[in-house]
């Protein structure tokens, strides 16, 4: 089974399998559950369940809203090409509706800080993907390498918010111009966005015209001056808290 074929199979057992919850993660604010997922053939996985009842309310993001950007950052990390985030869905799970995200295995040792320096085009590829959707919180610990080698990017709770938000760990590349093969990825995905695509109508499901329209506006920014964003040092909070 190739990659790709694969994904799709996980996709769907997300979607359909048994779901079965395993525990509930003590840290943070909004329930997060570690859930088991079996399908009809007996396969299983592990899954990240963040049901809508479990969020807490939030002053800069509509109430009832997180799991869905979870849902809407992971398709727009697949319409770039570069699938860090997890396959990720919706979900009625044990707790009523929510976004379920397959478990990435990795060491919990590793994190941006740890991996900083040795895996640049993958960085590059979440910066700029940080910035397209404006994340608010990208964490060094939300920074992993699975046990099969590859870099995945998690939590996105805090995205696609119409003000400008970005909160990030990932500035090394500040003002650096962006290759052209990441700006041939971006204008792939720009040209889906901007038409009847199957991309564009599942984000115009996810998130509000308003911010759908402020996601247009960024993507149009970056390549308009195909630059990485640069590090404001005149007093906006530019890191997330805690960094890691």
């Amino acid at each position: 089974m190739n990659r790709k074929s694969n994904i799709s199979k996980i996709f769907s057992d997300l979607e359909y399998g048994q779901i079965t919850h395993l525990g509930l993660f003590e840290s943070g604010n909004n329930y997060t559950f570690l859930v088991r997922l079996e399908n009809r053939s007996g396969d299983q996985y592990m899954g990240i369940y963040k049901p809508f009842s479990g969020e807490a309310p939030l002053s800069d993001f509509p109430w009832g809203t997180l799991y869905k950007r979870e849902v809407a950052s992971y398709l727009v990390s697949k319409g770039l090409g570069w699938e860090f985030v997890p396959p990720t869905v919706i979900k009625d799970g044990p707790y009523g509706i929510g976004s379920l995200q397959l478990y990435i295995e990795h060491n919990p040792r590793e994190n941006y800080f740890t991996l900083k320096g040795t895996h640049n085009i993958e960085f590059q590829q979440m910066c700029l993907f940080d910035f397209i959707t404006n994340n608010a919180d990208r964490k060094g610990g939300h920074c992993l390498k699975g046990f099969d080698g590859k870099i995945w990017g998690i939590d996105h709770g805090l995205t696609f918010n119409v003000r400008e938000k970005l909160r990030t760990v990932i500035w090394e590349f500040s003002g650096e111009p962006i290759s052209i093969p990441l700006q041939n990825d971006l204008k792939k995905l720009y040209a889906e966005v901007t038409t009847d695509s199957t991309l564009g109508k599942s984000l115009n499901n996810l998130i509000s015209i308003e911010e759908l329209k402020s996601f247009v506006q960024r993507l149009e920014e970056i390549l308009s001056s195909p630059t990485f964003p640069i590090l404001d040092l005149t007093g906006r909070r530019s890191w997330p808290y805690p960094l890691l």
